[in-house]
């Protein structure tokens, strides 16, 4: 049996490229594709639709990425979406983390790490190409411990994981911008991460800071 696949982008020719991609693993199928989040997001509604993996451009019209990847995983938790996209700031990649997809994907990925990235989605729950994480994260912190973490710190992070400005959080916990200086340092240090995507990425998966 062949696992599903639905694809959402706008732009047509690279949509049924990557659907005959797909089309050409053993162990997957193209099932859909859609122009914008909200037409995907209607055809699971109606159930017309029923893919174990989405691969979710992230700027479209109507509804972008980050809104239907939001939604989806609000409404169909056993869905795993991945971005797929040429967006590579800091910001997006965020924003789309937060909003419940498993992985970030860019869209010159090759055929190979195409196929292992829906094949460790279903087997382990996410997937990073390495570009992304050579670009804005260190490897993560196996031997964590949450107990290295002041209460601060942690609300810190928990902050830290929504689209604010460090500014914004700051002004939030009524501190300095020198103090979530320190917060984010020693934050870093405890979580082994390098920037901001590496934190938000080790809080999801000590479950530090929960997508609601």
């Amino acid at each position: 049996m062949k696992h599903k696949v639905a694809i959402v982008d706008d732009h047509t020719l690279l949509s049924q490229a990557i659907g005959n991609l797909v089309d050409g693993f053993k162990d997957f199928e193209t099932e859909g594709i859609f122009k914008n989040g909200l037409d995907v997001i209607k055809s699971l509604r109606s159930q017309k639709t029923k893919p174990a993996i989405i691969l979710m451009d992230v700027k479209m019209p109507v509804m972008g990425g980050i809104e239907a990847t939001n939604i989806i995983s609000g409404e169909f938790p056993e869905i795993k979406v991945l971005a797929l996209s040429v967006e590579e700031d800091e910001r997006t990649i965020l924003s789309m983390l937060r909003a419940g997809a498993k992985g970030y994907l860019s869209k010159d990925i090759k055929k190979d790490v195409l196929y292992r990235a829906l094949t460790e989605t279903l087997t382990e729950g996410f997937y990073h190409t390495q570009n992304v994480s050579d670009l804005l994260m260190d490897n993560l912190n196996a031997d964590y411990n949450p107990n290295d973490l002041n209460e601060k710190e942690i609300e810190f992070i928990q902050l830290a994981c929504s689209d604010m400005t460090y500014k914004e959080i700051a002004e939030k916990m009524c501190v300095s911008p020198k103090t979530v200086d320190n917060y984010r340092e020693a934050s870093f240090k405890k979580l082994g991460a390098k920037n901001r995507v590496g934190m938000v990425l080790t809080a999801l998966k000590n479950k530090i800071f929960k997508i609601d």
